[in-house]
């Protein structure tokens, strides 16, 4: 008589799922599907699935003798043992990693601290020097305005001159024709 799939699993005590995947596998002549669309396990498929099943469990429900177990337990306490020294050797070399990168870190943070440090000494120094600038400019300044009033001040004398020589020269060429004549003595400044 067919079984349906959770009827099978909780005979053999196992999960839905199993037998589903063991289902799945077989055979597509070996798969039955009643009325209502329910995946039907036949007497075959049944005895198939079994067999993939139970040679698992009986693996594992198999009991050992006394000289297995005390085998199996020295195995896995030699297992622990190597367990425990590679942990112990991980952690001792993340602890260097860290260690080293602890180091790295200050050493980046004394050459960022020294750029720094640099950068402001760079600063004040162009502050200084800007300020120099400033001053020198600003007598240079005052140099060349002196110089330019001091021109200024022979181009006058030099203009008031040659005014005084224009009259003498009127006064001595009206003097001489009695004929007042205004020629004006050109200069070459005045010509622009």
């Amino acid at each position: 008589m067919p079984k349906t799939i959770k009827e099978l699993a909780n005979e053999l005590k196992v999960s839905k799922q199993t037998i589903q995947y063991h289902y799945q596998r077989l055979p597509t002549k070996n798969r039955q599907k009643d009325s209502q669309g329910t995946n039907m396990i036949s007497p075959t498929a049944e005895r198939i699935i079994r067999d993939k099943v139970a040679k698992p469990l009986v693996a594992n429900n198999q009991q050992t003798g006394s000289k297995e177990a005390t085998k199996t337990s020295k195995e896995s306490n030699e297992l622990i043992a190597t367990l425990r020294r590679e942990v112990t050797d991980l952690k001792s070399q993340r602890d260097k990693q860290l260690a080293t990168k602890d180091r790295q870190i200050d050493h980046l943070t004394k050459l960022v601290d020294q750029q720094q440090q640099l950068q402001l000494a760079i600063v004040a120094d162009n502050r200084r020097l800007k300020d120099h600038v400033q001053k020198l400019n600003g007598q240079l300044t005052q140099k060349t305005n002196d110089n330019l009033s001091i021109g200024n001040d022979l181009f006058n004398i030099q203009d008031k001159k040659s005014k005084i020589a224009k009259q003498k020269i009127v006064k001595s060429d009206s003097n001489k024709d009695g004929i007042n004549t205004n020629r004006a003595i050109k200069r070459w400044w005045k010509f622009w």
